[in-house]
């Protein structure tokens, strides 16, 4: 039987591709490449979203943009761009984030197929539940460096995106960060959050004064007080708000300087037992570096400008300049403005590289250029546009696996950055079904969350718990204590009251349950609460039933595992955007194909089995809240932990 073809593809299915409708969530750098192959393929009516606006770090890798387009909206020059490709393609932007309401459950339900082009883990969160509502097969995908992944969703066919528990961010305590910081990714996490309560949004979990409450350090504050000559000086330095003293100050950056690198290590020099065995800080005091630099040290060195390593007194000199600028850009904006850390602003990223790289030497490490200090704070993996380009050309195919109705021959498909003993960086592996104890795509979703009734807030439930634990939007709480008792609302103004009060103070105790919905979502989760005073210093609950340090443990048939989790951050404010807080999220990475028994060339996997990718390189925490440690991955483009492209 002849097969009638049009181009390369079958008749039928090129006739598919001319009607089906298909929404691309992300146009950065797997959105670009996605874009332009999609119609390239044959398809003709897609809708593309993001939120993000185009910079001039993207334009090496994200060829839809060019610097005309600095500035503009990522969705609209996407779809310009494809245009001159496929003029007759019908093509609808959306500057906008999948986040918002507007793209409800009905919006979903017009499109043949999703496809995810994300950086983070909120808005893969978000589209893998709105896809489940709305039954349409979904395609995530992510890349890190050379590494990338591409796998199916299918309701009720497939795990979904949230079946796996993703692996949980490393953390260091607070006491850390602010007394003993031992690894330059500690001074920098310090000098992100010192931006913060300078210039930005205070955050009581991101103080960066001494932490008299270091348990390690067994001393006497009174005594330590009148130890530390130096506490009073400079505009009588109170370790109350950091903002507030700097702004009676002026802003003044010599002040700034002695108070943070001069008066804060004296101060942390009294607390005798932290150098027993550790090596005591040096203070750094402005005039005496004055007085010492040499006119060597201003001069510019050779080579590439933010890969160089300033000397001591350079740093001084860009941190009084970084402070000047950022001074200048809060009083422009008026009254009570705030400024927001954004590793692109020149001024915020010089900030952040002279106060952490001052703190390096006064705690006796190597500090770091420009460039090396920008891939830590931005928890950035270079962006690779070939492993970009591949990710896209995988998603078409199983796209077009999916429009011939072959669900059953879609796979999750591996590249890895160095071949197998099969000489393949392509990995496919046979798709896993759904999780029985999933709390997204069970039929009915439960989880147990351990926490104290006496000390959690209804704010903290509805922010921490719901919101960022659970991936909710605009969640509504009832108590199931035979009242029906509205605990929250989604509804602006309706239960405001409740926020600073105790769980305790509706009745809810150990053994209680809250019904907790999502209509956006079309998602409700029963939370069953397990009252507990036993959890340990700065942790407010867990989830019971997940080891949430560890992946999930490998399984010896490849069908069987269930790991993957190409995604990013999540945060408070989830959007497209790379603006938005990315999870930490790590690619999962095997080293054979659906054949099991076959040797293992890498170290970071063996045979038929999934782990967790150990080479991935590079941070968002607070004192109490877990802070990242670079080992996770990194963001591309995300402020904060591991971006998937």
């Amino acid at each position: 039987i002849m097969v009638q073809l049009v181009g390369s593809l079958r008749k039928e299915l090129a006739d598919s591709l001319y009607t089906c409708k298909v929404l691309v969530v992300g146009a950065g750098g797997i959105g670009c490449e996605l874009l332009k192959n999609l119609v390239l393929t044959g398809f003709k009516n897609i809708e593309v979203i993001d939120l993000d606006t185009i910079d001039v770090s993207n334009l090496n890798r994200q060829f839809l943009f060019q610097k005309k387009h600095v500035g503009k909206s990522k969705a609209q020059v996407a779809k310009e761009s494809v245009l001159q490709f496929c003029p007759s393609a019908n093509i609808t932007a959306y500057h906008d984030s999948i986040m918002n309401p507007d793209y409800n459950v009905e919006f979903f339900r017009k499109f043949m197929l999703v496809m995810n082009a994300l950086d983070n883990r909120a808005a893969r969160n978000h589209v893998n539940r709105m896809c489940l509502a709305a039954d349409v097969p979904l395609i995530e995908s992510g890349t890190a460096g050379y590494l990338g992944q591409v796998t199916v969703i299918k309701k009720g066919l497939t795990e979904c995106y949230e079946c796996q528990p993703k692996p949980a961010q490393k953390t260091f305590p607070g006491c850390t960060i602010r007394n003993t910081p031992s690894e330059p990714i500690h001074c920098i996490v310090w000098a992100k959050y010192l931006f913060n309560q300078l210039f930005g949004e205070e955050d009581a979990d991101q103080e960066v004064s001494p932490d008299t409450a270091d348990p390690e350090a067994a001393w006497n504050p009174e005594e330590a007080t009148a130890r530390a000559s130096a506490s009073e000086k400079d505009g009588d330095v109170k370790r109350v708000s950091t903002k507030e003293w700097a702004r009676s100050t002026g802003y003044d950056p010599i002040k700034l300087f002695n108070k943070l690198f001069k008066d804060d290590i004296m101060y942390l020099l009294t607390m005798d037992k932290l150098w027993k065995k550790r090596k005591a800080p040096t203070p750094l005091d402005w005039t005496q570096l004055e007085n010492k630099a040499s006119p060597q040290e201003e001069s510019p060195a050779s080579g590439l400008k933010d890969q160089q390593v300033l000397g001591v007194w350079g740093c001084c000199q860009l941190f009084k300049h970084s402070v000047e600028t950022l001074r200048s850009e809060l009083r422009e904006k008026g009254d009570n403005a705030e400024l927001v850390w954004d590793k692109d602003d020149p001024a915020a990223m010089d900030f952040v590289t002279s106060a952490a790289n001052l703190r390096m030497h006064i705690f006796s490490m190597n500090m770091k250029s420009r460039f090396d200090v920008k891939s830590m704070a931005g928890n950035i993996i270079p962006a690779i546009a070939t492993t970009n380009a591949v990710i896209a050309g995988l998603i078409v195919l199983e796209g077009l696996k999916i429009l011939s109705g072959e669900l059953e021959s879609c796979r999750t498909i591996f590249l890895n950055k160095c071949p197998n003993v099969r000489k393949k960086l392509l990995v496919p592996c046979v798709l896993d079904p759904p999780s029985k104890n999933c709390y997204v795509c069970a039929s009915k979703p439960e989880v147990t969350v351990k926490l104290n009734v006496q000390k959690t807030t209804v704010l903290s439930l509805q922010d921490r718990i719901l919101k960022e634990r659970f991936g909710m939007v605009a969640p509504d709480v009832q108590i199931e204590d035979g009242k029906g008792t509205i605990l929250i609302s989604s509804e602006e103004g309706e239960t405001e009251a409740n926020n600073s009060k105790y769980l305790s103070d509706f009745g809810i105790r150990n053994g209680s349950r809250l019904q907790s919905d999502d209509f956006l979502q079309d998602y409700t989760l029963l939370i069953n609460v397990l009252h507990t005073e036993e959890l340990e210093r700065d942790v407010e609950f867990e989830v019971v039933g997940e080891a949430p340090d560890k992946a999930p443990p490998p399984q010896s048939n490849p069908e069987e595992v269930n790991s993957i989790t190409n995604g990013n951050k999540d945060s408070a404010q989830p959007s497209t955007s790379s603006k938005a807080p990315a999870d930490e999220d790590d690619l999962m990475i095997v080293d054979s194909d659906e054949e099991e028994g076959a040797p293992s060339s890498s170290a970071t996997v063996t045979s038929g089995t999934k782990r967790k990718h150990s080479d991935l390189d590079s941070d968002k925490s607070s004192t109490k809240r877990p802070r990242t440690d670079p080992s996770a991955a990194a963001g591309d483009e995300d402020d904060d932990i591991i971006a998937l492209d």
